[in-house]
């Protein structure tokens, strides 16, 4: 490592020696620029017979983070008469090829997820819940259904909505 120059690494690392130019965005990154842009969402929740719920309402913005590699995400809103909201880090691992999402709400909860992405098809696998998310419209549109489960088997549909970009 006698000629690597110094470079930042890791931003909390300062400089460092190290071999190489860094890290680049690949095509697993850029696939994330569906996501980017400013969305209104409406849907409901889904009541325990199936029949629509209280309305969901929310204002959501998806922007690249400094440097480009993660996407930054935050959702303000309502459910019901309840105000929510939360902020969202989705990231792509390019040495395992897999997405996460860390999602951190206005209830305190935090909620990691695996990230699947096929085609036009995302799908969000948290421990006791998923989202699929259809895009449509040539990436204008997201179709979303949100499911739970309690036992790590049956899954129930909790939520639908559809989020229309806006800017």
């Amino acid at each position: 490592m006698a000629d690597a120059a110094p470079r930042v690494v890791a931003v909390n690392r300062g400089t460092e020696r190290a071999e190489g130019p860094g890290p680049r965005r690949g095509p697993g990154h850029e696939a994330l620029a569906a996501w980017v842009g400013r969305w209104i969402n409406e849907g409901h929740v889904v009541e325990e017979d199936g029949s629509p719920g209280p309305a969901i309402t929310t204002s959501n913005v998806y922007e690249w983070a400094p440097g480009g590699f993660f996407l930054l995400h935050t959702a303000y809103g309502r459910i019901g008469r309840y105000d929510v909201g939360g902020t969202e880090i989705i990231g792509y691992d390019e040495p395992s090829g897999e997405y996460t999402s860390h999602f951190f709400d206005s209830q305190g909860v935090v909620t990691v997820s695996r990230l699947i992405a096929h085609d036009d098809t995302w799908t969000y696998q948290g421990e006791s819940t998923r989202a699929i998310v259809q895009f449509s419209d040539d990436h204008r549109v997201q179709t979303v259904l949100h499911e739970r489960t309690d036992d790590g088997t049956l899954y129930r549909p909790s939520m639908k909505v559809r989020l229309v970009k806006v800017g």
